[in-house]
């Protein structure tokens, strides 16, 4: 049975929560791999509406179990908060479970995350605030503090104190900010651990025996490829890789095991925070995508950067991920457009490239190249199978599978579940 790897091929924001919540119907394990508590990722289902950020998007399905991986770093409090409330919304959170080797993320960690990027002044990258960067960059030096380790009480309250003391020394010495206090730390995340204890394990143990036993394993993405810290547009980016083989490392599962890789691609661009987007349309067409699509972050708030498919970064994309199949969503956004445009290379110093650049500098002087096709000027929320779609709609999928070099399986025309077309099978 399959293992499907759903990643985001864009900046992130393209609707995998929803992808994951349709596909999960038919899935046995769901497991997050990658982010922390930046991501937001909403479903709409029978269910009501849904603003996910820790919490994996399957934890609507019955009978799938969902885990938070290794690769995830875990805000104890927001999680908690986020199973609240999905707790008073009558969801069953009894089949979450958490890697015991996903990092956490301390106070300090939130702290250091808001000073340093104060102090990037106008080079400020827009994290948002919620202190990742600082956690990964802890587990990357061995300096971090793992799930696990709130089950194991003398060897937390021994390793919070030292690194506390030089925590305190970067947050009074660099930035002049007030010390923050191990015992209190130490309570607080003592009382997280009793409460999560029952759900922290060894992940990998349980996604073996799913493999073993012959079942359906989604693996869900967080952000998306362009903002991955090797292959997205550094240092305007994430912490930890939101690509396909990000999804083998922070779920512990074997790269040989991936057997589909689908790319969740809205049908333009969007951005949040700096850094370079070359199809941004800075005018009236990117404002009606923004308000008819209501393009503000889950997680932030911030007005989305809109703008036209980005075929050279949606190849580069492709190319880092080993697509099997696309997502292509948000489709019914562009039904009102006269004229519909794709972005199929970029003029830079004169020259035409075709690939998507590793230089910031030269990427923020890309112009595009567009193709102009036809828009279809009729809605089409209420269509359910591709053949229904009007002429000139199916006319520019067919062109985005042309250009990128991947089928799309589904077309999503729609927030809900069922506005949904599956153009080729999944599953």
């Amino acid at each position: 049975m399959p293992v499907i790897a759903v990643i985001g091929a864009q900046w992130g924001d393209e609707g995998k929560g929803k992808v994951v919540d349709l596909l999960a119907e038919k899935a046995d394990v769901v497991a997050r791999f990658s982010g922390g508590d930046n991501a937001g990722h909403t479903v709409i289902n029978s269910y009501g509406e849904f603003k996910l950020h820790i919490v994996p998007s399957g934890i609507f399905s019955p009978k799938a179990i969902c885990i938070i991986g290794n690769g995830v770093v875990v805000n104890p409090k927001a999680l908690c908060q986020e199973l609240d409330m999905l707790k008073q919304k009558g969801i069953a959170t009894s089949g979450l479970r958490i890697s015991d080797r996903a990092h956490i993320i301390m106070p300090y960690h939130i702290l250091l995350d808001g000073m340093e990027e104060a102090s990037r002044g106008g080079k400020a990258i827009g994290t948002t605030n919620k202190g990742i960067g600082p956690a990964f960059a802890d587990k990357v030096a061995r300096n971090g503090i793992r799930m696990g380790d709130l089950l194991e009480k003398p060897a937390f309250k021994e390793r919070l104190r030292l690194i506390i003391e030089q925590k305190n020394l970067i947050l009074t010495r660099i930035y002049g900010a007030s010390p923050v206090s191990s015992e209190q730390i130490y309570d607080e995340y003592m009382e997280y651990g009793k409460r999560l204890a029952p759900d922290i394990c060894e992940t990998t143990a349980i996604l073996d025996e799913a493999l073993r036993a012959g079942k359906v394993v989604l693996l869900e993405g967080a952000q998306g490829t362009l903002l991955d810290p090797d292959f997205g547009t550094y240092p305007y980016g994430t912490s930890s890789s939101p690509i396909s083989s990000g999804a083998s490392l922070g779920s512990g599962i074997s790269p040989n095991k991936i057997t589909r890789v689908l790319g969740v691609f809205k049908v333009y661009c969007t951005r949040v925070g700096a850094g370079p987007m070359p199809t941004e349309l800075k005018d009236a067409t990117g404002d009606l995508i923004r308000e008819r699509a209501h393009e503000y972050g889950t997680t932030t708030g911030r007005p989305r950067r809109c703008g036209w498919f980005d075929v050279v970064a949606a190849k580069f994309s492709h190319r880092v991920n080993g697509f099997t199949g696309m997502a292509l969503t948000r489709f019914d956004i562009l039904d009102t457009l006269p004229v519909v445009k794709v972005c199929t290379g970029y003029k830079v110093d004169g020259k035409t490239i075709y690939d998507f650049p590793a230089s910031i500098a030269t990427l923020e002087k890309c112009e595009p190249i567009y193709e102009e096709l036809p828009g279809w000027q009729t809605s089409t929320c209420n269509i359910r199978k591709f053949k229904d779609l009007p002429p000139k709609a199916k006319k520019y999928i067919n062109r985005l599978e042309e250009l990128v070099g991947c089928p799309a399986n589904l077309i999503c025309v729609g927030p809900a579940r069922e506005q949904t077309i599956e153009k080729s099978p999944i599953l």
